[in-house]
């Protein structure tokens, strides 16, 4: 069974683009181009991994990420980001308990398909 993650990005190009990196890779991703989207989705089908974008207008990944723990606990979250600014998102977060792990833009698809790999190995969402 694939793990499934949900790729958030307001950037639709980048959205579709991880999306279908992931998918030719063995795991399951949908796109979305709004995180409140992607954050009414996950409470009907839980992913493996949310895979987004730090600085999005609507909500950034990091309340993102919070929101999808307290929905699902076991979800697995890793945030991208090519903004210089998401590092203080990640220090405030880290100050409230939250801690994600950040991938800097532009990231190789091989060094992308591995941190995924790496989160998933032997999880399952319950």
């Amino acid at each position: 069974m694939a793990a499934l993650v949900y790729v958030v990005d307001d950037e639709k190009i980048i959205a579709f683009t991880v999306t279908e990196i992931l998918n030719q890779n063995g795991f399951e991703a949908i796109a979305f181009i709004d995180p409140l989207d992607a954050l009414m989705a996950a409470e009907s089908r839980c992913p493996d991994v949310l895979l987004s974008d730090v600085m999005m207008p609507q909500l950034n990944g990091v309340d993102l990420g919070v929101l999808f723990k307290s929905i699902h606990p076991t979800c697995r979250v890793l945030l991208f980001s090519g903004n210089m600014a998401a590092s203080n998102l990640m220090r405030d977060a880290g100050l409230k308990g939250h801690n994600f792990d950040l991938l800097a833009k532009p990231i190789h698809p091989t060094d992308l398909v591995g941190a995924i790999k790496n989160l998933t190995d032997g999880l399952l969402c319950q």
